[in-house]
């Protein structure tokens, strides 16, 4: 009897105009996926970097038209940073974390911790422009699978992800910042291991380990922002939608507040 083999194919749709404010994401992504000679599927998920969705969506913020407050001038003197991106940074947060050695961890209105609360500048045309966050990623990744279902009458599940960093550990990670079409968390609690025993604390992030894999092919250099994950099974797949949200840890689990 031959074992099946499981895996997972990543493909990268590489052929990305430069996004900007206004533009049909949803257009971009199924020309991205015929110019790559790919045809999309109701059991793909699609994986889009956080980036290209604020760019459409217009979540750019000219630091320009920024007035800095005593406090974000106050901690750019000291750690040599741009008080004016500080200052959006401060807007951008519903409470400060840490705010030290020239770092701002802060959690989002999304709830999102994060460092500089989503605010970046990488891979953003303009000098003086930082890109921000999605208002509501859960409600742009429904909205992305829904474009895709009334142009070409399949709906894969849509992951939004971010790179956010790690406590304890070193380096980046991609993680699902927004989910649509697809439980993002898979709970084994209950049911007994390989050798009987029960599991009971085993709830497993797949948005985030997907969001994590797909980085391998998209890079921070490469103009991919778009993955397809192709063949991947799990009872997550199809059990319900679910959302981004969900990720989140309750208050009252979080032993670091």
């Amino acid at each position: 009897m031959v074992t099946p083999i499981n895996s997972v194919q990543l493909i990268g749709l590489n052929e990305a105009p430069e996004v900007t404010p206004g533009m049909d994401l949803a257009q971009i992504i199924l020309d991205a996926a015929r110019a790559s000679d790919l045809n999309l599927h109701d059991d793909d998920i699609l994986i889009v970097t956080h980036k290209v969705v604020s760019k459409a969506e217009g979540r750019l913020v000219d630091l320009r038209d920024v007035q800095p407050s005593d406090l974000a001038r106050r901690f750019a003197e000291q750690w040599g940073k741009d008080a004016r991106q500080v200052e959006v940074v401060l807007r951008e947060s519903a409470r400060i974390v840490r705010m030290d050695r020239g770092i701002i961890i802060s959690q989002t209105r999304h709830g999102f911790v994060c460092a500089n609360a989503g605010v970046d500048a990488s891979n953003v045309a303009g000098e003086d422009i930082v890109c921000l966050l999605p208002v509501d990623p859960d409600a742009s990744a429904a909205g992305l699978r829904e474009a895709i279902r009334r142009e070409i009458g399949v709906r894969p599940a849509v992951i939004i992800t971010d790179s956010f960093g790690r406590p304890w550990r070193q380096g980046i990670v991609n993680v699902a910042i927004g989910v649509a079409g697809i439980q993002p968390l898979v709970d084994y609690r209950g049911q007994p291991d390989d050798h009987g025993r029960v599991m009971n604390v085993s709830v497993i992030a797949i948005a985030d380990e997907l969001a994590s894999a797909a980085e391998l092919v998209t890079g921070k250099l490469g103009r991919c922002p778009f993955v397809v994950a192709r063949g991947y099974t799990s009872p997550g797949r199809d059990s319900g939608e679910g959302r981004g949200s969900d990720l989140l840890m309750d208050a009252s689990m979080d032993l670091f507040r």
